[in-house]
């Protein structure tokens, strides 16, 4: 067999989580396949620009052997400031414009896709570029429900691409390391994580039914998801807060915090679950909870707290978003790429401030991090290395912000299959495992 069908089959195995990544998911690296790269250049469509896909674009541009080859949107003007950006981003030519990503499928020179598409879209997205033979970078949360996360698992496994969540935590220098102190027990036996995500996001007001704008297809918006009339309050970013399109807060931002504190403390799925709040600040359009709690009970006498606050950015800990983890001896404060550690005096024992390559925004959100992460999905495609993010893997994590807003609807505990994740003897619960399509729209494996 050839060097490279040897690192095909490498590739194939790293792409369906089968070495073995566990909880912790370390990035392996088979150094003794990386000299024979399969392409000088791979081409990608990014899809979906308005919001996080401008971030795929720049992360992208300064990839050497990436070519950003189509823009996709549905939004007109949207589209042409991808082509802008690109260009402005280092691209020797202008990507081709598409309206519809699924012309871009079609070309069978294109090696992969990008996916920042809002939450409905997803799954079924992601499974179109699967069929097609294309690898998949997929934005958090990668599902719109369990039932889709289930499916795209499916096909990761069948189709044998590699598959990557925008969980791009999980590549920053000073999170690897702080997972590092707690795996290595600096703070012993490490039983309980706090994360939380705060905001000040205004009311978004109720909608009127307006005619479409000519920049948007609305139909090719909607796609999988039943049919509603076109709202002026809806797009583009309000659709988090409905649940025909969205899945609230938990799952828009507290996906990163929950999937660290699955990694921290080494648990996979839940044995008890339980979510409340409400929609508490204003009265208006907004569905999901602008206050939550979600509650993780673990067998092996762990558990996780999410705290999700929308419209009240009062911070915890001096981190207006951030995971905490408690041990025997004492307490790691993870703050996006920096973290604290304290011994159970309170006294700080160690503090690692982010790492002098990172972009620091008011906010503090090192947003240029971006790059390493997709580094890691083109070196998976071109030299076998084993993903960081592979999405077998992370919809563990998925399933965690999932499982909170069934048991926030259904208004009460679930309890969980700890081997498959299911909700145990709940058959009206287990009717939000999956969702309803637009006759005819229906992802298929």
């Amino acid at each position: 067999m050839s060097n490279k069908s040897n690192r095909r089959k490498f590739i194939k195995t790293v792409s369906t989580g089968t070495l073995g990544m566990g909880v912790v998911a370390p990035a392996f690296s088979f150094n003794i396949l990386s000299s024979y790269p399969l392409k000088d250049k791979y081409r990608v469509a990014v899809i979906g620009v308005n919001s996080r896909g401008s971030q795929h674009i720049q992360a992208l541009s300064k990839i050497p052997n990436v070519e950003i080859v189509y823009i996709c949107d549905v939004d007109s003007n949207a589209l042409q400031k991808g082509i802008d950006l690109a260009l402005k981003s280092g691209s020797s030519n202008p990507p081709k414009g598409e309206k519809d990503f699924r012309k871009a499928l079609d070309d069978k020179t294109l090696d992969a896709v990008t996916i920042a598409m809002p939450d409905h879209w997803h799954m079924p997205a992601a499974m179109l570029a699967l069929q097609t033979g294309k690898h998949v970078y997929i934005e958090k949360p990668g599902s719109h429900n369990p039932a889709e996360a289930d499916l795209l698992t499916e096909a990761v496994q069948k189709y044998g691409k590699v598959v990557q969540m925008g969980n791009q935590r999980r590549s920053w220098p000073r999170v690897r390391e702080a997972m590092n102190e707690l795996h290595s027990g600096t703070l012993g036996r490490v039983y309980y994580a706090r994360t939380w995500y705060s905001n000040t996001r205004p009311s978004i007001g109720f909608g009127k039914q307006a005619s479409i704008p000519d920049w948007l297809n609305f139909e090719l918006w909607q796609g999988p998801a039943p049919r509603q009339e076109f709202k002026d309050n809806l797009i583009h970013y309000n659709w988090h807060w409905f649940w025909n399109w969205g899945t609230g807060e938990i799952v828009n931002n507290g996906v990163h915090f929950l999937d660290l504190a699955r990694w921290g403390l080494q648990v996979n799925y839940p044995s008890k679950v339980y979510s409340n709040g409400g929609r508490y600040q204003y009265q208006d359009d907004w569905q999901t909870p602008d206050t939550q709690t979600a509650s993780y009970d673990f067998e092996d006498g762990k558990s996780i707290l999410w705290e999700g606050r929308s419209c009240n950015a009062r911070s915890i800990n001096g981190m207006g978003s951030g995971v905490s983890f408690h041990g025997e001896n004492g307490t790691l404060e993870l703050l996006n790429n920096s973290y604290k550690i304290y011994d159970n005096k309170n006294e700080l024992i160690k503090s690692a401030e982010p790492t002098t390559n990172i972009v620091v925004d008011q906010k503090g959100a090192g947003f240029d991090m971006d790059v390493d992460h997709f580094q890691n999905f083109i070196n998976a495609i071109d030299k076998g290395d084993a993903l960081i993010s592979p999405y077998p893997e992370i919809k563990k994590s998925v399933l965690l912000c999932h499982l909170g807003n069934i048991s926030y609807r259904t208004g009460r505990a679930l309890n969980i299959d700890t081997s498959t994740g299911k909700i145990k003897n709940d058959s009206e619960a287990m009717k939000l495992w999956g969702r309803d399509y637009q006759p005819g729209w229906e992802p298929t494996l």
